[in-house]
């Protein structure tokens, strides 16, 4: 069922998503030179694949995160978090504001890397700090959205993070992933920045 769902909800994520392709990809173009869509490493089910979303960086984004390494918001682990990262494009706040960089995620969801529903898809350098007691998480399928997301995502701390997506993992069910997805929803339409 949780396969039918993803099947499901992906066809119809991705049939909304091209009414608004052309838009999207049209401000990306004139903005800042680059590709419209990037693929960025993840870890889900304990490999590396590769997600798409919709550019929000400028060209050489990854080079530029080492040099601002020491702004990072984020000291609890792993994640890097900075409020005005000088990286980010005009448009791309503006898409990130809304989740709408997120959307191209639902064609990893359509070929089965990942789920709608799961814990977060890491950055391997991410993966390899995590916690012992927590490794599993990494072995489970990766979610365009989660627990952990509608609790806070990266207003949480890092291991409260962890917990979410544990607990998710210990008590997954289909009523629950319909209560995330709705949850998501209801988010981004009522309060785009709680996400």
């Amino acid at each position: 069922m949780k396969q039918l769902l993803d099947i499901i909800g992906s066809i119809i994520g991705l049939i909304i998503l091209a009414l608004f392709y052309p838009f999207i990809a049209l401000a990306i173009k004139l903005d800042t030179p680059g590709p419209v869509l990037v693929r960025l490493p993840r870890i889900s089910q304990g490999r590396v694949f590769y997600l798409y979303k919709f550019r929000t960086m400028i060209a050489g984004a990854d080079k530029l995160k080492i040099k601002l390494a020491h702004l990072n918001e984020r000291s609890d682990g792993p994640f890097f978090k900075m409020r005005r990262d000088p990286r980010i494009t005009r448009v791309g706040r503006w898409l990130r504001r809304f989740r709408f960089d997120e959307l191209p995620q639902l064609i990893n969801v359509l070929i089965n890397e990942i789920s709608l529903v799961g814990p977060r898809p890491v950055e391997p350098e991410e993966a390899s700090q995590y916690p012992e007691n927590y490794q599993h998480l990494l072995l489970a399928k990766a979610g365009v959205t989660g627990l952990s997301q509608i609790k806070g995502s990266s207003a949480l701390s890092f291991k409260k993070s962890l917990e979410y997506d544990n607990y998710y993992l210990q008590n997954q069910s289909l009523w629950l992933d319909l209560k995330i997805i709705f949850i998501t929803l209801a988010i981004l339409l009522i309060d785009h920045n709680a996400v």
